[in-house]
């Protein structure tokens, strides 16, 4: 479907990548990994046709339509959601458009024969259930469908431009970031979306799991090209590590001939009976090519936040907090404590007011009612989910606004702050609006760094980040002598940090002292794992239905049947744990297969092919088994 060939791209004299051939095909999606800056959003305009390369070529068929998520992109505020997620599909939204208004007395009547032709051909009439379907996949409510765009959150927008680029049916999908601002269940319905999808699909995504569970391939942005693997990104990490590994061991096995060869020269050259061989070995030498192993563009940044001083003891105490937007409540009676040191974690589903309770904290925005009182000496550091928050309004470089928070600091000062979160060279003197999602994200983390607060408040801080700067993030965070407040539904970044968590949900707030490890032992709720979220979702809408269901009286026959049936549910289970230990040890094979020296040299297309259906096959099946797993243990749990 896209052909790719000796594709290179160019800044001056950097290089982001060069010589890259390979084809992509129509029912596979591919994983665009890489360092930030790397040039993967660089190598999505490419494809879409936004940039033309430096060298090289892209070949995509003219009848394909190419649908791109671009980070960069905003919508009209005024206009409805709805009408906003339906102008996806272009073709049919104008010809709704035009036939709406000859309806009401504008254009020409003669049109609508043309127009009826294409709405029958495009599935016009079903374009409004279409797009609802999508919102509601996507977590908008149907309340919010009819309402200007501009009701809606930052994160939930992002949805609505996620849901205009699902709906026009492409051909070729190019997703920049599409997880970001999604919640699990978001996330969820998504890889279903995916994982369903017909066309070619290229992706951009620092989410392991979510990569995992939608990737057939992995283009990866590194060593000055681009280089596609088989299978998703877990078999991609180990296949990539042992084809480093078996290459330094040749350069290693190469160098040490070398070693052994000049060693041979030194001792014998001087003498007589040994200077042919010497000789002979010096040829040698000459012939022998060293492989330089090229350097990896992946890096990560130099983080660490350092307080001017100590706050007190007590950091913050939070009484009775209340907002709400409208008639809709997002927060009620939230109270908190925090202690000098204290990581706390605010986590639950989108919509109920974590983002909201940050801004509370930071004085961006006014409670309805309560209080927010900080301890002594607390000076706070904000990282916002929108970074324009911060950037926006403004036409400076990375350069002068950094300056402009450390006016009396040094050039070479604010260079090197720069430097270590990997804004060198010309990027330092870039418009700040040009800079990449992670880039503004890294500029923001340095700003932290050179006001030292002693209280940091991030909103989402891994959203555009890769996965050496969560690493980075992470450790320094770790290491962090303050308090640290903050928003995400990254499991790793939660699970790793925090050292308490105040779960918001819509019975009110639930504040847990303690790891999120512990949180689950004690609570055994995980927000942040979609298939407990799923199943706990699947639980709670059977149990619905069945306080919904009327009341009938059950024959003494239907009575017996059910106890044969429950008596049964042991042995169905260990069977179903059986088949499912069988499918996840095939697929294991098939993945051990996939790193294997000279696999994919030595195995055929047809092969191929055959190998990733069969893959495909498993994966679906062990999430059918998983569930009925699930299933069989809660009633046997049930009695």
């Amino acid at each position: 479907m896209i052909g790719i060939s000796n594709l290179g791209h160019a800044f001056g004299d950097r290089t982001l990548f060069a010589e890259a051939t390979f084809s992509l095909n129509a029912g596979s999606r591919y994983g665009l990994v890489g360092a930030n800056g790397s040039g993967k959003t660089t190598f999505l305009r490419i494809v879409a046709g936004d940039e033309p390369p430096t060298e090289g070529t892209v070949a995509i068929a003219r009848s394909s339509r190419v649908a791109f998520l671009r980070q960069d992109r905003f919508l009209d505020e005024s206009r409805l959601v709805l009408d906003l997620a339906m102008m996806g599909d272009a073709r049919t939204w104008e010809a709704l458009t035009e036939q709406r208004g000859i309806a009401e007395g504008r254009g020409d009547p003669e049109r609508l024969h043309d127009l009826e032709d294409v709405l029958r051909a495009n599935d016009g009439y079903t374009l409004e259930a279409r797009a609802s379907a999508i919102l509601e996949g996507l977590g908008i409510p149907t309340a919010s469908h009819r309402k200007p765009l501009s009701t809606l959150s930052g994160g939930f927008k992002l949805r609505v431009l996620l849901a205009q680029v699902l709906l026009g049916g492409p051909d070729v999908l190019l997703l920049d970031e599409p997880t970001n601002h999604l919640d699990i269940l978001s996330i969820r319905w998504l890889e279903k979306f995916l994982v369903a999808y017909k066309g070619c699909a290229i992706v951009i995504s620092h989410d392991q799991r979510f990569l995992d569970n939608i990737a057939t391939h992995i283009l990866d942005v590194d060593y000055g090209t681009l280089t596609l693997y088989t299978g998703n990104y877990s078999a991609f990490a180990i296949e990539k590590e042992a084809t480093l590994d078996r290459k330094e061991a040749e350069r290693a096995q190469q160098e040490k001939v070398i070693a052994d060869k000049k060693a041979f020269v030194e001792r014998f050259r001087y003498k007589a009976t040994k200077a042919r061989q010497a000789q002979s070995r010096l040829k040698q030498l000459e012939k022998i090519e060293v492989v330089e192993l090229a350097q990896s563009s992946r890096r990560a940044p130099v983080l660490r936040f350092d307080p001017l001083r100590q706050s007190g003891r007590d950091v913050l105490e939070v009484r009775g907090l209340c907002k709400s937007y409208g008639a809709h409540e997002v927060l009620r009676g939230v109270s908190a404590e925090l202690r000098r040191g204290d990581k706390l974690a605010i986590i639950g589903p989108n919509g109920l007011g974590k983002s909201t309770l940050l801004k509370i904290l930071t004085d961006n925005l006014q409670a309805d009612a309560g209080t927010v009182t900080w301890g002594h000496e607390v000076r706070t550091g904000y990282f916002p989910q929108d970074h324009r928050e911060v950037l926006d309004g403004t036409r400076r470089t990375p350069f002068e606004f950094l300056s402009e928070v450390v006016p009396l600091e040094t050039p070479n000062f604010i260079r090197g702050h720069l430097g270590k979160v990997l804004l060198s060279g010309a990027d330092v003197d870039k418009d700040i609006m040009a800079l990449s999602g992670g880039e503004s994200a890294r500029l923001l983390f340095a700003k932290l760094a050179v006001e030292r607060p002693n209280v940091l408040i991030l909103d989402e801080p891994t959203n555009h980040l890769d996965i050496e700067s969560i690493r980075a993030l992470v450790t320094a965070l770790r290491a962090f002598e303050g308090t640290v407040v903050f928003v995400s539904h990254d499991r790793y970044f939660v699970s790793e940090l925090a050292t308490r968590i105040l779960e918001l949900t819509p019975s009110g707030p639930r504040d847990y002292p303690g790891t999120y490890a512990e949180y689950l032992a004690q609570l055994g709720d995980d927000h942040l794992d979609a298939d407990a979220v799923v199943l706990k979702a699947k639980a709670e809408q059977k149990e619905r239905a069945a306080q919904q269901a009327p009341v009938s009286q059950t024959s003494w026959e239907e009575q017996k049947r059910e106890r044969n049936r429950r008596k049964d549910l042991p042995l169905r289970r260990d069977k179903v744990i059986a088949e499912l230990e069988s499918s996840e040890a095939r697929q294991s094979a098939i993945l051990a297969m996939y790193v294997e020296p000279g696999f994919f040299d030595r195995t055929s297309k047809e092969q191929l092919d055959v190998y990733e259906a069969e893959k495909a096959a498993l994966e679906k099946r062990i999430g059918e088994l998983m569930d009925e797993w699930e299933a069989l243990e809660r009633e046997i749990a049930a009695g």
